[in-house]
């Protein structure tokens, strides 16, 4: 079989470009809307030498429109970028990424110092109390509605910390670090790993100036998360030894540092290590009795560390096992968990397709799209990509084309 550009072609697929001919078309009409130009032409032997072996690199205001159509630039679509290619868009980005970093950074870099005032020890239960409501706030609406609300409250605790004394000031280093954390899952989510481990950074700042052992290993776990996120399983193993280390840790915490650590072995391939930190693990759950506002997904979320092995096993390539288990975790998962049940079942469809079951896959995937659609949460995105990989066997039948239609609303919106 001739080499062909499998990125093109799935690209136009997404978008609803069935044939070559269609693509062509649909590309030109495109073309000279957005260029204005009635002349911009695309043949369909021009697009049919794209998806060769050797497609070439195409002008630059093809380049734009391609972009502008599907999203992706021609290097990201097959293309082999020549000596010195420069995006159009390259001379803005610079500037965006600084204001980017000001806007991550601002509320926790807050200059000082500051007017001081008297700071209330009510304070501490008034910021714990919202930070609840945040955590329930985050199952319904994802990512984007709350950083700025979070990373705002954030900066108003680092300026009373700059004035209280004593155990209250102690007491809103604590729960400081518990909204820095969510401030930095609230970005991981989103899908910026960078701004995610810059206020995982802050988390652990925080938490070592609140010399609180629970918090310090809590944000040891935290950038252990970000490290899985990242494919990077030793260093996820590392951080969650770290925190392990520390025999003060209440039972919660090591719970937290033990299943983190089983993904860090799933990304190793040890199926060993994986079962047997989620069995030890559960060995712990009855002992949780801390009244920590923080961390509490082992209590709030149903079959919590089963969900993790689910998402072990899958990452495993265990596709038989994981789906057995996702079945009987998605039995579990409250209404109100949408986000989460969206994630549960982007990769309970990833599992049937390791498992070669594409029809239950394409099945299960067409609610994980309807919410991923709702929500935008990167993770949500992140796992549905994975399912298209993990049907690409299939790409050319009937089912792999039901697949791209399910995921059409959400690939345009990505």
């Amino acid at each position: 079989m001739s080499p062909r550009n499998d990125a093109l072609r799935a690209a136009r697929l997404r978008v609803g470009w069935r044939s070559i001919e269609q693509a062509a078309g649909a590309l030109q009409a495109h073309g000279q809307r957005f260029l204005d130009d009635a002349h911009f032409t695309v043949s369909a032997r021009t697009w049919r030498r794209w998806e060769g072996g050797a497609p070439g690199w195409p002008p630059e205001e093809t380049a734009t429109v391609l972009h502008d159509a599907l999203g992706r630039w021609p290097e990201e679509l097959g293309f082999t970028a020549p000596a010195g290619w420069i995006r159009p868009e390259a001379h803005q980005e610079e500037d965006v990424n600084r204001r980017t970093f000001v806007n991550v950074t601002a509320a926790a870099l807050l200059p000082g110092p500051t007017a001081r005032q008297h700071v209330d020890p009510a304070l501490i239960d008034y910021f714990q109390q919202q930070l609840e409501g945040h955590y329930r706030a985050d199952m319904f609406l994802g990512p984007h509605d709350l950083i700025g609300t979070v990373s705002a409250q954030y900066q108003l605790i680092d300026k009373l910390v700059r004035s209280a004394q004593g155990e209250t000031r102690r007491g809103l280093l604590r729960v400081g670090a518990a909204y820095a954390a969510l401030v930095g899952w609230l970005y991981q989510d989103a899908g910026d790993l960078g701004a995610a481990a810059f206020w995982r950074g802050i988390t652990q700042e925080i938490a070592a100036r609140s010399q609180d052992p629970h918090l310090i290993g809590y944000s040891l776990v935290n950038l252990a998360h970000v490290r899985t996120d990242l494919g990077d399983g030793h260093g996820v193993i590392d951080l969650c030894e770290a925190a392990l280390d520390d025999d003060r840790l209440f039972p919660k915490v090591r719970i937290m540092a033990m299943q983190q650590q089983a993904h860090g072995a799933s990304l190793t391939g040890d199926r060993t290590a994986v079962d047997r930190l989620i069995d030890d693990a559960g060995e712990l759950l009855g002992r949780v009795d801390d009244d920590l506002p923080w961390g509490n997904a082992c209590r709030r979320t149903p079959g919590y560390l089963e969900v993790q092995r689910a998402t072990c096993y899958g990452r495993l390539g265990l596709g038989r096992e994981a789906g057995h288990l996702w079945s009987q975790v998605l039995d579990e998962v409250p209404a109100t968990a949408r986000r989460d049940r969206g994630v549960y079942l982007a990769r309970h469809a990833t599992a049937a397709a390791g498992a070669r079951q594409p029809e239950q896959a394409v099945e299960i995937a067409r609610a994980a799209a309807e919410i991923a659609a709702e929500t935008r949460s990167a993770r949500m995105l992140r796992e549905l990509r994975g399912l298209e990989r993990a049907m690409r066997p299939w790409h050319d039948a009937p089912v792999g084309r039901d697949l791209a239609e399910v995921l059409a609303p959400v690939n345009e919106g990505s």
